[in-house]
C-alpha cells in the first residue's frame, strides 16, 4: 500500500530544487519522456487526496532520485525511511532537506504564477553569430544576467561582451510576456543598441533563444544586422575575462565546461547548436522553427534537471 506519496513529492520536490507542480513533472519526463506523472492529477497527489496508481510512476520516481530501491519501496516506505534514503544518497541534512520542504514548496506554486520574473533570474553565456565582418562566419560569446527588481514584471537585463576594443556592457529592462521575451539593451557610456526577441521561457529554464538585432559594433561602418543567439543557463557567474569570439574551429560544448556545464555526447550537441545559430532562409521572413528550438531545450533541461541535487 503506497503511503505518505504527498510529503514525499514534497520532500522530492524540496531537493531537486522544484518551485511549481509542472517543475515536478518536467523532472519526470526527464527520466522518462513517457512518464505516467501526470501534472493534473499531480495536483490531488499533492494534497493528499489521491495516489498514483501506475507502478511506473514510482519507477520513474526512483530513477530520478537516483535510488538503488525499486519504485515499490517508494509506495510503501515509511516517511521516515524514505526521508533517510535520499538524505544519505544525496548527502544533505535531513533537518535542512525538512525545512525547505516545509517552507517553501506550496507557496512557491502561487507565487511563480504572481512573478515569472523570478524563474527567469541568473546568468547566461550568450553565444550569436559574429556581426563584424572583419570576424566573418565566426561565434562570439557574451554573457546576459538577469535580476528581478520591483514591480510586476521588474526584470532587468545586462549584456556583456569582451571585445578585442574593450568590454562592450549594455543594459536595460526585459519585458515577459506570453508570446515571448524581449529585451531593449543600451550602451550606458555610448551608442550601441541591442534588441532581444526570444522564445518564450519554459520550465526550468535551462536555455533562451531567439534574435538579436542591432548594428556592428567592431567594422568600416555600421550595418544593421539581424543573428539567432542561444543563451544557455550557468549556475555560477562567468568569470570576468570570459568571452569574446569563439576561435573558428572552437567547441561550443568545451566551452560551456570551461564554465562548469559538461553535457554528454559533445559532438552531437555542437552540431545541433552549430546548426541552430547558422539557420538558413528560404526567402521569407527570417523565422526560427520552434521544433528546431524545443529540440535544445529538452537537451539543456534534461542536464540542469539532471544535476539539480
Amino acid at each position: 500500500m503506497a503511503q505518505h506519496i504527498a510529503q514525499k513529492l514534497r520532500l522530492t520536490a524540496a531537493l531537486l530544487g522544484t518551485v511549481a507542480r509542472k517543475d515536478l513533472a518536467a523532472a519526470f519526463r526527464g527520466v522518462n519522456p513517457k512518464t505516467a506523472f501526470d501534472l493534473g492529477r499531480a495536483d490531488k497527489w499533492l494534497q493528499g487526496r489521491a495516489q498514483p496508481r501506475e507502478l511506473s510512476v514510482y519507477d520513474d520516481w526512483s530513477k530520478l532520485l537516483k535510488l538503488e530501491q525499486p519504485g515499490a519501496w517508494i509506495a510503501e516506505s515509511d516517511l521516515s525511511g524514505f526521508t533517510a534514503a535520499i538524505c544519505a544518497r544525496h548527502g544533505i541534512d535531513r533537518a535542512e532537506l525538512e525545512r525547505r520542504a516545509n517552507a517553501h514548496f506550496e507557496t512557491a506554486a502561487g507565487h511563480e504564477e504572481r512573478s515569472p520574473g523570478l524563474a527567469l533570474a541568473g546568468t547566461y553565456a550568450c553565444y550569436s553569430s559574429a556581426l563584424s565582418p572583419y570576424y566573418r562566419g565566426q561565434l562570439i560569446r557574451g554573457s546576459l544576467s538577469i535580476d528581478v527588481g520591483p514591480g510586476a514584471n521588474g526584470l532587468t537585463a545586462a549584456y556583456r561582451e569582451a571585445l578585442p576594443t574593450g568590454q562592450l556592457l549594455l543594459g536595460g529592462q526585459m519585458t515577459s510576456a506570453k508570446r515571448g521575451l524581449y529585451a531593449h539593451l543600451k550602451e550606458a557610456s555610448g551608442e550601441a543598441q541591442f534588441f532581444l526577441c526570444l522564445f518564450p521561457h519554459s520550465r526550468p529554464g535551462s536555455v533562451l533563444g531567439g534574435y538579436l538585432c542591432g548594428t556592428t559594433i567592431i567594422g568600416p561602418e555600421p550595418q544593421p544586422s539581424l543573428t539567432r543567439i542561444l543563451m544557455v543557463r550557468l549556475r555560477n557567474p562567468a568569470p570576468q575575462a570570459w568571452g569574446g569570439y569563439l576561435p573558428p574551429d572552437g567547441s561550443i560544448a568545451a566551452d560551456l565546461a570551461s564554465l562548469g556545464l559538461s553535457v554528454e555526447q559533445t559532438e552531437a550537441v555542437d552540431r545541433q547548436l552549430a546548426q541552430f545559430l547558422v539557420g538558413d532562409s528560404d526567402g521569407g521572413a527570417s523565422q526560427i522553427p520552434p521544433a528546431e528550438f524545443r529540440a535544445i531545450v529538452d537537451v539543456f533541461d534534461r542536464h540542469w534537471l539532471s544535476h539539480s541535487a
